[in-house]
């Protein structure tokens, strides 16, 4: 059974399906993209597509950094990341269709 949960990055509201076993991780992930894309607000005169490219990529370098010292089971952490952007972009272009 999945559950609707309201999300805000970086003040843009975003609904995702989620299991609800799910939603302490995402809610998790939903801080550390938001810091990510703050720390990187005023740094970057790039675009916010820039910006969130970049969160991306610091995301996946501590991932591959956490996979290297810690022994994670990678490709798990990969599929869950995978299903988390999916459901992100399904939420950005529900909510691209209201603009």
């Amino acid at each position: 059974m999945s559950e609707t949960l309201q999300l805000q990055i970086m003040g843009r509201e975003y609904q995702v399906s989620i299991k609800p076993e799910e939603k302490e991780t995402l809610l998790a992930a939903v801080e550390m993209v938001n810091a990510k894309l703050q720390s990187l607000t005023g740094k970057t005169s790039s675009g916010s597509e820039s910006t969130a490219v970049m969160c991306a990529l610091m995301i996946a370098h501590e991932a591959v950094l956490m996979e290297r010292t810690a022994g994670l089971d990678m490709p798990a952490y990969r599929r869950r990341i995978a299903r988390m952007v999916e459901q992100i972009d399904e939420a950005s272009a529900r909510q691209e269709k209201l603009f």
